[in-house]
């Protein structure tokens, strides 16, 4: 939004220039009806066209944040599958690593 502040007051700045540079300039011949009318259109074609592009780029924002959110949600998820997938691994070593007594002492010999 800075930008189009910056490009807008560049091309107000433009047409004061080269309204400037008219051989008959005069700041009265300024502010008569028709410089007027015309600078007030230009004002208003501007901000429909600002308002369009700030309500684009409002909406691809709000996407983007929507995605941002879904993705840390799903790597919440992941870190989550990961630490109970460690810890049923951990259980599976330890029912492992357990001496197996034998049942039958007889044959142990």
């Amino acid at each position: 939004m800075k930008n189009l502040t910056f490009i807008g007051l560049l091309l107000l700045g433009l047409a004061f220039l080269l309204y400037y540079m008219l051989p008959n300039f005069s700041f009265v011949k300024l502010f008569e009806p028709l410089n007027l009318m015309g600078t007030l259109a230009g004002i208003g074609i501007g901000l429909i066209i600002g308002g369009i592009v700030g309500y684009v780029s409002k909406g691809t924002a709000l996407k983007e944040e929507q995605k941002r959110r879904e993705l840390k949600q799903l790597r919440k998820e992941k870190e989550e599958l990961e630490r109970q997938a460690a810890e049923l691994a951990k259980q599976n070593q330890q029912t492992e690593s357990k001496p197996t007594q034998n049942q039958n002492p007889q044959n142990y010999y």
